[in-house]
């Protein structure tokens, strides 16, 4: 049976709608993309708290924190790219410094936003947000996630960064409840453990079905919140495994795969091995195109945890 599939997007304006109607604290802010973020939905639904600031993320940013500052609740939105790098500075200094109850939610993030190219192709922005205090990051693997994961941003104070991608995908079967925090199994395995979020946690789902046809026995786990990170789970894991492979569409660099080795490293040191993107800018292309390009496709993913167990 085919899995359904959904734009995360999709899923973060809907649940802004709904939050919009129960909820009159809520504004909303994009950056002359919210046809693109989808919040246009929310913007229809409630004009007079929706606000367009056009190409200026800068201001958006340090906007959203005065409006935070008056007792609101604000959903920041624009691709990945300008959320992160170009925003930066107000993001820091302005909204987490202070603790303010901003909720920026990315879209278009990581190389499967495709043809666009490496200028709109965000593989740092995680190492961006984790890197800073009082912020929340969450990478949600397909659209129940996506909505778990802003029910939860509007539930909790302080600074949140959601990280969506551009393409639909599907829907995981073995999900759990999300927790903030809190990672879980998807497949249980014996032979190495497979740590994922986003994206990549399908990928990962299918590449252990092919490991599976060859006598290779791999368990996957959703990594869905990168900060606060599940420092309990990962060193679990280690212990049961000894093995460890970290899949995520980002810069090896302040990810997910560096989360897991400051955690391994302090608590359980084993061998952890890595599918991300190397120190590369990305480049236009299909998302299929890119995600074997830079070697973060299933069938990718299958060769490496072979490599890994015969070493």
């Amino acid at each position: 049976m085919a899995l359904e599939q959904a734009y995360q997007r999709d899923v973060y304006g809907k649940t802004l709608v709904e939050l919009g109607k129960k909820d009159q604290k809520i504004i909303v802010l994009d950056a002359d993309l919210s046809g693109s973020t989808r919040t246009i939905l929310f913007a229809k639904e409630f004009p007079d708290r929706f606000f367009n600031f056009g190409v200026a993320e800068q201001n958006m940013m340090a906007t959203s924190a005065g409006i935070a500052s008056c007792n609101k609740i604000v959903f920041v939105s624009t691709f990945a790219m300008f959320a992160s790098a170009r925003a930066l500075d107000q993001v820091r200094n302005s909204i987490c410094y202070n603790n303010l109850n901003v909720k920026i939610v990315a879209t278009h993030s990581g190389i499967t936003v495709g043809e666009d190219g490496a200028s709109h192709q965000a593989l740092e922005d995680i190492n961006f947000m984790r890197a800073i205090p009082n912020m929340k990051v969450v990478v949600p693997a397909d659209g129940p996630e996506t909505r778990a994961a802003i029910l939860t941003a509007y539930e909790t104070n302080g600074p949140f960064y959601v990280r969506l991608g551009r393409a639909k995908v599907p829907s995981i079967e073995t999900r759990k409840e999300f927790t903030l925090g809190k990672g879980y199994m998807c497949q249980e395995g014996k032979d190495v453990a497979i740590v994922a979020c986003g994206v990549m946690v399908n990928e990962a789902l299918a590449a252990a079905k092919t490991l599976k046809e060859k006598g290779k026995d791999a368990a996957v786990y959703n990594f869905h919140t990168i900060k606060p990170f599940d420092k309990e789970l990962i060193v679990e894991i280690a212990k049961k495994y000894k093995k460890v492979i970290v899949c995520e569409e980002h810069q090896i660099t302040g990810g997910l795969y560096s989360a897991v080795c400051e955690t391994l490293s302090h608590d359980y040191p084993v061998l952890v091995e890595r599918i991300g993107v190397e120190d590369r800018f990305g480049q236009s292309g299909s998302p299929k195109e890119l995600m074997e390009c830079y070697g973060l496709s299933a069938d990718c993913i299958a060769k490496k945890c072979e490599e890994f167990l015969r070493k």
